[in-house]
């Protein structure tokens, strides 16, 4: 059930110009990576697709529900989560109480949502700390309870916003591995601006620019653009480089 972007403009101020303008993008099913320079519009894209921003024109639609229609918008949030680059935490809860929290501020009964906590910790692979306090998680820790606060309420697509900035290459290799296990059972966009999070665990990868795609592709026709004579195991900057004339580091 892809995400449809339909003549979508969008900008922050009247004077201003649009960070997104007359938009046309449906992302498909799986995983999908989207990539870009900063200031490409890759956040705005993922909060116009959160309903937490509404298009000045056009409509964002998840399957049969449209973001700014006021009467499935509850609905519509249940079914797409989005998680913003600096998430908001209670460090004084433990896991199992703050993702039960945000299951009832989606529409959860609270006997419900505590019930379904347990399940969504286990998931992410945080079940050893669900009696943990929120606040002595590290960075990857807190990152793999985001997921866990989305996946309680049963939402069927995951917008993460540059969720492995801060994290150690091991920790970001553990939210890779987390996606792969995640395959399937819920669509997930991952924007970033660092090439290395292009992934094998992805399906599918989109390169935004000055709010435009300006590539949309699997991860092998993404690497064909790499220079023939790239140094092996940098094919992938090759081709991003290719494509918008810089690498971004």
């Amino acid at each position: 059930m892809p995400l449809h972007y339909q003549s979508c403009t969008f900008r922050y101020s009247r004077r201003t110009r649009p960070v997104i303008d007359r938009l046309d993008l449906s992302f498909s099913p799986g995983n999908t990576v989207l990539l870009g320079p900063n200031g490409a519009g890759k956040s705005t894209l993922l909060a116009l697709g959160a309903s937490a921003h509404a298009p000045l024109e056009g409509k964002v639609r998840f399957g049969d529900l449209r973001s700014t229609n006021s009467r499935t918008l509850q609905s519509y949030r249940r079914k797409v989560s989005w998680l913003p680059q600096r998430a908001s935490f209670l460090p004084r809860m433990t896991c199992r109480e703050h993702v039960a929290y945000v299951g009832w501020l989606k529409g959860m009964r609270e006997r419900d949502a505590w019930r379904a906590a347990p399940a969504a910790i286990e998931r992410v692979g945080l079940t050893t700390k669900i009696k943990d306090k929120v606040g002595t998680l590290s960075g990857g820790q807190q990152q793999r309870l985001a997921i866990a606060q989305a996946l309680v309420h049963d939402a069927e697509l995951l917008l993460l916003d540059e969720p492995t900035v801060g994290l150690d290459p091991v920790q970001r290799r553990r939210f890779h591995d987390l996606l792969v296990e995640l395959r399937g059972s819920v669509h997930v966009i991952v924007s970033t601006h660092d090439i290395a999070d292009l992934d094998q665990a992805f399906d599918e990868v989109v390169v935004l620019e000055n709010g435009a795609p300006r590539f949309q592709g699997g991860v092998a026709e993404f690497a064909d653009y790499a220079d023939p004579q790239s140094v092996p195991g940098r094919r992938l900057e090759s081709a991003y480089s290719a494509l918008l004339g810089s690498v971004e580091q």
